[in-house]
């Protein structure tokens, strides 16, 4: 076997747990929690329900997995949005808040698939785990942008709570779709709390 070929079995078994992974959040997306079952997911990935039971112990770790995924998939857009931002510690902070404002963020999908985990938060210690740490990653990325920016800033923390409650409310109208107001506008709205809370 040559090592193109080993490379490809090595991969391969990846490419069907992300499949799964992707199928899953498409479900929790489209079905809801309660409708997201093994069936249901595995007919969306297009494989046997076996596979699924290979990769994973059961639906809630797979859930779990895909909190995972979504929460990743998050942090790489916005940290994304920072690096073209340039060096300007205020753009830079401004790119960060407002990426949310955008695709692949800004998303209806995107948003009920998170709707979905959020239901799950008080029922399931596990997502609630995965939550809490991805919002406190959040934060703290808004604290060391906020450094960057005012390093004699004396309450970054609250201010970080602060922001993180405004991006949350203008990113879940905006990815909702009926928003009253637009993109720029929610942009320009998070620009102005910022400079009044580090003011």
């Amino acid at each position: 076997m040559s090592a193109k070929q080993s490379s490809f079995t090595r991969e391969q078994p990846d490419d069907r747990r992300q499949s799964l992974v992707e199928a899953c959040a498409h479900c929790l997306a489209t079905l809801g929690v309660g409708n997201t079952s093994v069936r249901a997911i595995c007919k969306e990935a297009g494989v046997s329900p076996g596979l699924l039971r290979h990769y994973f112990s059961g639906v809630d770790a797979l859930i779990a997995a895909t909190y995972r995924w979504t929460g990743q998939r998050v942090s790489f857009a916005l940290d994304q949005a920072v690096e073209v931002a340039g060096n300007d510690p205020r753009t830079r902070l401004l790119a960060y808040l407002t990426a949310s404002f955008r695709p692949p963020i800004a998303s209806p999908e995107l948003l009920a698939t998170w709707l979905a985990f959020w239901s799950l938060t008080k029922t399931d210690a596990l997502i609630a785990k995965q939550h809490a740490e991805i919002y406190a990653d959040y934060r703290s990325d808004i604290e060391r942008l906020i450094a960057e920016f005012r390093p004699d800033q004396k309450d970054a923390r609250l201010a970080a709570v602060a922001l993180t409650a405004l991006v949350d409310g203008l990113w879940l109208e905006l990815s909702l779709g009926s928003a009253p107001f637009t993109t720029d506008e929610a942009a320009a709205l998070a620009e102005k709390w910022l400079d009044h809370l580090l003011d």
